[in-house]
């Protein structure tokens, strides 16, 4: 499982001309979900999510995470994230998650970051445009099958 944070003053999500989710100060997360990933993939990618501490204190230094700050998290489901490109021009997608997988373990995600901090959401398997305004700019990828 991938996330692509990014620390943003706002960001929105429309699809068809209509917002199906916006924020203001918070988190923008891309999730890419990949065949085999399970819960335990999820709960490290959602206890990143809210414990990244990426947002700076009174001294200026990121040292607060995004409940520090009240913020809130926009989580964009994303199977493009599973993209392979070592091979040619044309990125493979054959590692990420079938659909009706991906969206139960997406579900899980948004009420597992809802029992901590607000969650407004894309709309899964959806054409969506996403607009932000990037704070910093800070982005952050989390791996839960990197963990070092």
């Amino acid at each position: 499982m991938r996330a692509v944070v990014q620390r943003v003053k706002d960001a929105k999500v429309t699809t068809q001309g209509r917002t199906v989710g916006s924020i203001d100060h918070g988190l923008l997360v891309f999730l890419g979900i990949e065949e085999g990933d399970c819960q335990t993939d999820l709960q490290y990618i959602c206890d990143k999510i809210i414990g990244l501490r990426i947002f700076e204190d009174a001294e200026g230094k990121m040292n607060r995470s995004v409940v520090d700050v009240g913020g809130s998290v926009l989580l964009i489901s994303q199977f493009t994230l599973c993209g392979d490109v070592r091979k040619g021009r044309r990125p493979s997608f054959i590692t990420a998650a079938r659909p009706e997988t991906a969206v139960l373990l997406y579900e899980q995600g948004i009420e597992m970051l809802r029992k901590t901090v607000k969650v407004e959401t894309g709309e899964f398997q959806a054409i969506m445009d996403v607009a932000l305004t990037n704070d910093g700019p800070v982005t952050i990828l989390i791996d839960s099958k990197r963990t070092f």
